[in-house]
């Protein structure tokens, strides 16, 4: 290889979530079971919790891309036909193990690009959710599902959708199962951009997200969700608290000196604290 030539990305982790590391900090998590369009399993979801985990306590990741390995699938959703075969107890205690997939994506502290093509339905279109930004195809598929084959949306859908797009916009697509392609996604507010390739511009997003201060763009997060669902003096509160968390860092001190001297910085991070 020449000193040219740019770095491969490189894999990791299990056969049904791939982590893939990209240049700079950018991390993409690659849905990939694709023989049952990624659909969540009890295995899948396991592998979902250990990729995103894997990634929450890496100091270098920047920010993250969920992607699928399956050309018209992000995720289907949950294994309806593993979840047929279970018992009551079976699925009670499947319960848990989830909620922890979902909660894992949604939980990270960097931010988060769902890059979806094709079917994003029910476990899918929450996978999505749990995102901070969500880039679609004209050709996707939203849709949560869930109240046309007896159950409710169990992966934060009846509370992050709500979230997303306002209460009455949410109990339509909640209420009649309906599903949404990547254009009218868009005007619902459910999908941020819609581009031929999601992939492509997500990653694209992620590399310049990744450019800016490690510090600063997971405090700036934590600002915004910890501020979200408090009286605006509390979110007030908590985006001093990361401000000053911030400010007195060593990226605070680099992003200055940089702009004096006129050249891009380098961030010192997390291991600059």
């Amino acid at each position: 290889m020449s000193q040219d030539a740019a770095p491969q990305p490189t894999p990791s982790s299990s056969d049904l979530v791939r982590v893939v590391r990209h240049d700079s900090g950018v991390v993409e998590l690659v849905l990939d079971r694709p023989e049952a369009m990624n659909a969540v399993s009890t295995a899948m979801a396991g592998a979902l919790t250990d990729a995103a985990q894997s990634v929450a306590s890496d100091d270098t990741a920047r920010a993250v891309v969920v992607s699928s390995s399956h050309p018209k699938a992000f995720c289907v959703g949950a294994d309806l036909k593993e979840r047929n075969a279970l018992s009551d107890d079976e699925l009670r205690a499947q319960r848990p193990g989830n909620r922890t997939a979902y909660r894992s994506v949604l939980d990270l502290p960097v931010p988060v690009i769902a890059a979806v093509d094709g079917y994003a339905l029910g476990g899918g279109c929450e996978i999505a959710l749990s995102c901070d930004l969500i880039v679609a195809s004209p050709e996707a598929t939203f849709g949560l599902p869930e109240v046309s084959v007896g159950v409710i949306p169990g992966g934060g859908g009846t509370q992050l959708l709500t979230r997303r797009i306002g209460w009455s916009r949410a109990a339509d697509l909640i209420f009649t199962a309906r599903r949404v392609g990547g254009e009218a996604a868009l005007a619902l507010g459910l999908a941020d951009r819609v581009v031929d390739d999601p992939r492509a511009t997500a990653l694209e997003l992620a590399t310049r997200i990744a450019a800016h201060s490690p510090v600063g763009v997971r405090n700036a997060k934590a600002a915004m969700r910890g501020g979200m669902d408090v009286s605006l003096a509390e979110g007030l509160d908590i985006e001093d608290a990361r401000w000053h968390d911030t400010a007195f860092s060593a990226d605070r001190a680099e992003g200055v000196a940089a702009f004096a001297e006129k050249r891009t910085p380098s961030w010192p991070g997390l291991s600059g604290r």
